[in-house]
Parts: structure tokens; C-alpha cells; sequence
């Protein structure tokens, strides 16, 4: 965009570069003005120009499913949405998830893919839960098995230690579930005690002579949601399901995933539809992040213009670079790009003035009414919109910046 660096024509279209690399633009006889050229753009029938308006975000799209795929290539495995085993200590194995679970919807958002599943817990409402519920007590006593647990490796022979890492886990995991099944404190205390002896038992160490007490926690803010699982083929509903939930380094609550999930079979044939099962659930991500936006959910610090998307990509080729090298760098950048594109698609399609989603509007109304919006009236709406999205761009411009200099972003 801005002003023209070089241009060349070749038959009746003339292509040009410009100075600002932030966007590109079609201008097309008879899109801004009357023309009497037959085949110009005006004179073309509704359905032409129709579909002429929606082929830039339908490219959007396209190009988005490329990226998509290209991403997936290289990734060793593709990730389902079902949970395959817990980490020591999980809030979730105790508070209603078990290994098996197909998650079908959190807290009312539908789950196909991880990008769903990811969508859905990062944008989940952190509530403040009382720590003497029963639920919390029972998350404490499987934690409090994997504090015992360190404590006496920490006491044992590196070699040893090793070797009875692994056993440890195993029976932390036995215990956690069997945690999830009792109905009161006392049960939940039994099996802590009991897998306490276990542990001692894997370390070669005397059992406790006294256990460790489950302290009560706090009254703080933690992650918690209703979810949906499909478990030995049905569908069972699942409420206030926990999940650990860390302090951040900025005092925020942060949650924590605290099981794995079960790698898909990698071939062409997964890796083709899960890229478009995957597009699929980035286009309702950013439908859930404007309608976030229109509720309140999101507020304008969220947002993210040009200034804010060079410093996503730039923090996120860094950290890919530093953990895992080039190949994963490029490899986040490709993602980036294709969120990125989806979401300008979409974004284009809105039905607001000066995008195209309002010219679609615009013809809607000539298609309906038999008559086309007045010229005068159609410019100044859309200088109005223009006006506007301008505006709203350089506010978040000028946010963007404040924040680099403030600290930076924060990408996870």
C-alpha cells in the first residue's frame, strides 16, 4: 500500500509495488465509480460481483489451509483431544477426568480438534474457589503424594533414584485415582496414607511413622469448567472439573495442563484432514476472539495491530529458536502466518463499511430491493468506515508501541 515504487501492465491489468508492505488492494473498473464499459464491475450482474467480493477471503482461506498444511508436515506427531494419562499430581485426574476421556466441549465450546481444546481452556474464566471444598481437599492429597514422593528420592542413591522414578509416577497415578472415587475426606486421606507406605516401599525406606497432614488451602482464584467427555462410547457430562492453576511471574493466575493426549497415526490421509479440521477450528477461534471483543470478554489491550503482529512473530522465531532450533522457528513463523491470513479473511468478510463484507452488504441490498445503493450515499459510508478502521488502527498502533516499551508482549 501507500505510494507506487514501481508498476508494469500486462494485458488489461497493471500491477504495481508499493511502499508499505501491510496489505494489498484490487481496483477494478466500476467498483469506486460509474463506468459504461460493459464488462466493467457495475454492470456485471449480482451474482458476478458477488462472488468477485468474497474471492479475496475465500483466498484468505485457501492460502490459510496451505499454510496449514505445511505446518503439520514436519511435526512428529498430530494431537487428538483424547487424554492419554495425567502428570503426577493432576488437579483434573481427581476432580472428574479420566484416562480414555474424548473431550467433546468446554464449559459450552464445542471441541474437534486441540486448537479447539486450546482455544477453549486459555479463554476460560478464572472463578474463586473455596480451599476447603471436598474437590480441593482431594486435589491437596494428590499433590501432596508427589511433594512425598521428591522427599524421599531426594534421599536416595542418584542410581536408585532413578530407577524408582518411574515406579513412583505409576503408583501416583494408581492413587489418583482411586482419590477421584471417594466421597469424603477421611476416604481421600486413607488412600494418601496408604500410597504414602507405597512410596516408601518403592524408595526401600521405613514407612512414616506419622503421615504428612493435608493442610488447608486458601481461598483463592483457580481454573475450573463444565466439561463434556465421551467415555466407553457415551457422552457423560462433567462439572467444576479443576485444573492446577500457577501464580505467573506478573501475580496473574495462570492455568496449567496437567495430562497428555493421545497422538493421531500420522499418514496423508490424517495429515489432510486434520488440516482442514484444524483451519476449520482457527476460523472459529477468530470468531470467538471478535465475539469476545463485542461481549467484553476481550478487552482493546488484546488486540493486536501491525506493530503487534511484527512483535508476535518476532517473539515467537526467538523462543522457537532458542528451544528447538531453525527449523522450528520457521516453522512457528508459517503458523503465525497462517493465523494471521485466516483471521484477515474473516475480518474482511464483516459486514462494516469500506471492507468487504459491507460492499457484500451492499449488493444484499440491491439483490433484495431490485436497485442499487445510491453512489453518494455508498462513498460516504464507506469513508465513514474508513475513517473509523483507520482510527481504531492507529489507536492500537500507538497501544502496540506503549507496550513494547513497557515490558513487551506476552505470547506464552
Amino acid at each position: 500500500m501507500g505510494p507506487k515504487l514501481f508498476s508494469f501492465t500486462k494485458g488489461e491489468t497493471t500491477y504495481s509495488l508499493r511502499l508499505f508492505p501491510i496489505g494489498g488492494f484490487c481496483a477494478m473498473e466500476g467498483e469506486d465509480e460509474d463506468s459504461e464499459n460493459p464488462r466493467a464491475f457495475n454492470n456485471a450482474k449480482i451474482w458476478k460481483r458477488m462472488i468477485i467480493i468474497v474471492a479475496g477471503a475465500f483466498m484468505n482461506i485457501v492460502l490459510g489451509l496451505i499454510l496449514m498444511f505445511i505446518n503439520l508436515i514436519p511435526q512428529e506427531n498430530l494431537a487428538s483431544t483424547q487424554i492419554s494419562m495425567f502428570s503426577s499430581g493432576s488437579f483434573s485426574a481427581v476432580s472428574g477426568l479420566q484416562e480414555g476421556d474424548q473431550i467433546l466441549s468446554v464449559n459450552g465450546y464445542g471441541v474437534n480438534t486441540y486448537i479447539d481444546f486450546y482455544f477453549a481452556m486459555y479463554t476460560m474464566p478464572v472463578q474463586t474457589i473455596d480451599g476447603d471444598e471436598f474437590t480441593v481437599y482431594k486435589e491437596d492429597c494428590a499433590f501432596d503424594l508427589l511433594t512425598y514422593a521428591r522427599e524421599r528420592l531426594d534421599k536416595m542413591d542418584s542410581n536408585k533414584a532413578e530407577k524408582a522414578d518411574s515406579l513412583m509416577v505409576e503408583a501416583i497415578r494408581t492413587a489418583q485415582a482411586e482419590i477421584a472415587k471417594t466421597t469424603t475426606k477421611d476416604e481421600a486421606y486413607k488412600v494418601f496414607c496408604k500410597y504414602c507406605d507405597k512410596l516408601s516401599e518403592i524408595a526401600g525406606q521405613d514407612r512414616p511413622s506419622t503421615y504428612p497432614t493435608i493442610e488447608l488451602r486458601e481461598t483463592r482464584k483457580r481454573y475450573r469448567s463444565d466439561m463434556t467427555v465421551l467415555r466407553n462410547g457415551e457422552k457423560v457430562e462433567l462439572k467444576d472439573v479443576d485444573f492446577m492453576t500457577l501464580q505467573g511471574d506478573d501475580g496473574k493466575p495462570k492455568i496449567n495442563m496437567d495430562f497428555y493426549v493421545q497422538p493421531l497415526n500420522k499418514d496423508f490421509g490424517t495429515l489432510l484432514g486434520e488440516t482442514f479440521k484444524e483451519t476449520v477450528s482457527v476460523v472459529r477461534m477468530v470468531w470467538g476472539g471478535l465475539a469476545g471483543l463485542v461481549t467484553g470478554k476481550f478487552s482493546l489491550n488484546e488486540m493486536s495491530g501491525p506493530v503487534g503482529l511484527a512483535a508476535a512473530i518476532t517473539d515467537v522465531a526467538s523462543k522457537s529458536l532458542e528451544t528447538n532450533g531453525f527449523g522450528s522457528a520457521v516453522n512457528s513463523i508459517v503458523y503465525v502466518m497462517m493465523i494471521i491470513t485466516v483471521n484477515l479473511g474473516i475480518v474482511n468478510m464483516l459486514p462494516f463499511p469500506a471492507l468487504d463484507g459491507g460492499r457484500f452488504l451492499m449488493l444484499l441490498i440491491e439483490a433484495i430491493f431490485h436497485k442499487p445503493v445510491p453512489r453518494k450515499v455508498e462513498s460516504i459510508i464507506n469513508t465513514v468506515g474508513l475513517v473509523l478502521l483507520l482510527g481504531l488502527t492507529a489507536v492500537i498502533a500507538v497501544k502496540d508501541i506503549w507496550q513494547i516499551f513497557n515490558g513487551g508482549f506476552n505470547y506464552g
